[in-house]
């Protein structure tokens, strides 16, 4: 008889190198929100694949930054917590990337295995990926192995789950097998009015804000969000409700239609507006948004 194994598995890189269509492609659900935006992704968001023979934990993170406020901070937090957890990390490079002291050196010392996941193959011309690959075995010859795909496309994608299989314990399983996720309703709720904001909205507007879950009922043929977009500024406000209230209702009307899809039931959904001055740099309302690790 095969035994159990059970896991953890951080996928960590830069931003904008499609790790959360990555994640959310090994996960088979859409967990994490995506938007060609860099640094979407501001949480740890856990994914949980199991099955007779595994369950494997991956955790999605934000992108690898120097900090330059407090939020930065927390979100290099998750990654770290999520680095010291993990069984096998997958480091995502994008075809474009090239090595960054400041921000990949840490990997030379890491202990974990560590499979660079080489993404955007796609876009490769000639030997570039191969080319590619070798540069990144030069700088970092700690590395497990390397692997070339696409997220986007899904080629090579099928390779992954293999070889991390590899490197996941004899052990036995973390969570309940009908678990796909450590997250709430409410999160997801907030994460896709999120998204709606970062792929509706330019400049500086989708940095400023969060988005806050008031209330969250559920009925037998719908479900009743009520949420309140934070800003940072008064002026801020201003955009993102628009001319007579157009532009936060279209947010509101194309998450509603997301959240319909991914907790199959009717959504009825209502968006307010507030100012959180300089949230992002204040460590009472990053708590309070649920940035800072207890």
């Amino acid at each position: 008889m095969t035994s159990f194994k059970a896991g953890f598995v951080s996928i960590v890189g830069k931003p904008n190198v499609g790790k959360s269509t990555l994640a959310n492609k090994l996960i088979g659900e859409n967990l994490s929100i995506i938007s060609a935006k860099a640094q979407t992704t501001r949480h740890r968001i856990m994914g949980i694949l199991s099955n007779a023979d595994y369950q494997i934990v991956y955790s999605d993170t934000p992108g690898i930054l120097e900090p330059k406020y407090s939020l930065h901070e927390a979100m290099m937090t998750f990654v770290k917590v999520s680095l010291e957890d993990a069984d096998i990390i997958l480091l995502v490079v994008a075809l474009e990337d090239k090595y960054e002291p400041e921000l990949f050196d840490r990997f030379l010392t890491i202990q974990t295995p560590i499979l660079l996941v080489l993404n955007k193959i796609d876009l490769a011309k000639g030997s570039q990926a191969e080319d590619k690959a070798t540069y990144w075995k030069e700088k970092l010859p700690n590395l497990a192995d390397v692997i070339m795909l696409s997220a986007k496309t899904g080629k090579n994608t099928d390779q992954l789950l293999p070889k991390v299989l590899e490197f996941i314990p004899e052990h036995p399983p973390y969570f309940p097998d009908d678990e796909f996720t450590d997250r709430t309703e409410r999160f997801f709720a907030s994460e896709i009015i999120r998204e709606k904001i970062f792929l509706n909205y330019e400049q500086e507007i989708p940095y400023s804000c969060e988005v806050g879950i008031t209330s969250f009922k559920e009925e037998p043929d719908i479900i009743r969000i009520s949420a309140v977009i934070f800003v940072e500024r008064d002026s801020q406000k201003g955009i993102v409700i628009g001319k007579a209230g157009s532009s936060l209702k279209k947010v509101g009307t194309d998450a509603r239609k997301d959240m319909e899809a991914f907790f199959k039931k009717k959504i009825f959904l209502e968006t307010h507006v507030k100012v959180a001055g300089n949230w992002r740099k204040e460590k009472s309302k990053l708590r309070q948004f649920g940035y800072l690790l207890e």
